[in-house]
């Protein structure tokens, strides 16, 4: 079985300490994503699995086995790089077939394992050609192929669409999830783009510093994130955090004040905050709607898509918010428009960041 388990790794470069005790349970034949901004340790984390990297401190079991100490090519894994790494000079049968001719493998063993990569990846009619005669895309999918022949216990994919266009990005990642569901492999894959992490990952690591802010499926960390940061970094567009201050606490939840003025009663556990402390309620731009009681925007930016109207504006304090309205929503450019919000879809987070926990049962607008 293809788990991968890591227990405690750490890693610091001199006194740099850039991955602080991540420990992680992988699932056999599982797709996760590695996800968070420049710096995070997520590219770090993959090499140190790929054998590419040695951590300072902790386990790598795969499928069972420590490897730890291994070398990177008796790990059982394959790695996909940024840059599709193929030989100019080789025909794309060539660049496919590149790592089984290193292990000796028989000409009837390697044809076999090159046109089932090719079959997969609608490669066949490309063998012949060489990676300057394919587009992005093709290319890419060559690197892939010349993994896919290793017959890995784990894929190991580092940024891998980052040089492609926004379409052929798009193409891309329906490519990687009909893969994934073809050869039924453990993949594990590394991306800043949370779009791609949302849409190809059966669980999504989310990364901060070098430390794991949250481990869940997509929809755990859309619906329920754990911190500011998660709630921030995943969604598209990002989730508004409006600054508010607590005015009490009653059966229904917290009661808060918004800019403006506006108060809402929002169903989470109050124990942990006080009346005058601080707190963000985080809103998604999809969960507000028009209203006539809510927080007041002013509209500064419209962007109308067709079935969907993305408004850009300020609150009262001059907090950025951004709503996603109905495409022949009545909002013009300059002018104020009041929002709201049903409490069950808000978040609320500390001062440290951290969300405030959902009473059991939702709450209404006081």
């Amino acid at each position: 079985m293809a788990t991968l388990d890591l227990l405690s790794i750490s890693k610091s470069f001199g006194a740099a300490k850039v991955l602080h005790d991540i420990s992680l349970a992988i699932n056999d034949k599982e797709f996760v994503v590695f996800v968070g901004p420049s710096g995070c340790g997520k590219s770090t984390l993959l090499r140190i699995i790929a054998g590419l990297e040695e951590a300072t401190s902790g386990q790598i079991m795969i499928g069972g086995d420590d490897v730890s100490n291994a070398h990177p090519v008796d790990r059982g894994i394959s790695m996909v790089f940024q840059s599709y790494a193929l030989y100019p000079h080789l025909s794309v049968y060539e660049n496919i077939a590149f790592p089984l001719r290193v292990q000796k493998l028989s000409q009837q063993d390697m044809d076999t394992r090159v046109q089932r990569a090719a079959d997969i990846l609608q490669l066949t009619d490309k063998l012949q050609l060489k990676p300057g005669q394919l587009s992005g895309g093709q290319r890419q999918r060559v690197a892939i192929g010349r993994s896919i022949v290793r017959n890995p216990k784990i894929f190991l994919f580092d940024e891998p669409l980052s040089n492609l266009d926004a379409a052929l990005r798009g193409d891309m990642r329906v490519e990687l999830s009909q893969l994934h569901r073809s050869l039924d492999a453990t993949m594990v894959y590394v991306t800043h783009d949370q779009v791609e992490a949302m849409t190809m990952a059966d669980r999504i690591v989310v990364l901060n510093g070098g430390r794991v802010e949250q481990f869940g499926t997509p929809m755990e960390l859309y619906h329920h994130p754990k911190t500011k940061f998660v709630a921030s970094f995943i969604g598209q567009p990002n989730m508004n955090l409006v600054p508010a201050t607590v005015t009490g606490a009653d059966a229904a939840g917290l009661v808060v004040e918004l800019p403006g003025g506006c108060r809402m009663t929002l169903p989470v556990e109050a124990s942990t905050v006080a009346v005058g402390d601080k707190v963000e309620v985080g809103m998604r731009p999809e969960h507000v709607h028009l209203g006539k009681a809510g927080l007041e925007i002013d509209v500064n930016v419209l962007e109308r898509l067709g079935g969907v109207s993305i408004t850009y504006g300020t609150a009262a304090d001059g907090t950025r918010f951004c709503a996603s309205l109905p495409g022949d929503a009545r909002i013009d450019e300059g002018a104020p428009i009041t929002l709201g919000a049903a409490p069950e879809d808000c978040h609320v987070f500390d001062k440290s960041g951290d969300v405030l926990r959902r009473r059991s049962a939702p709450a209404l607008v006081a």
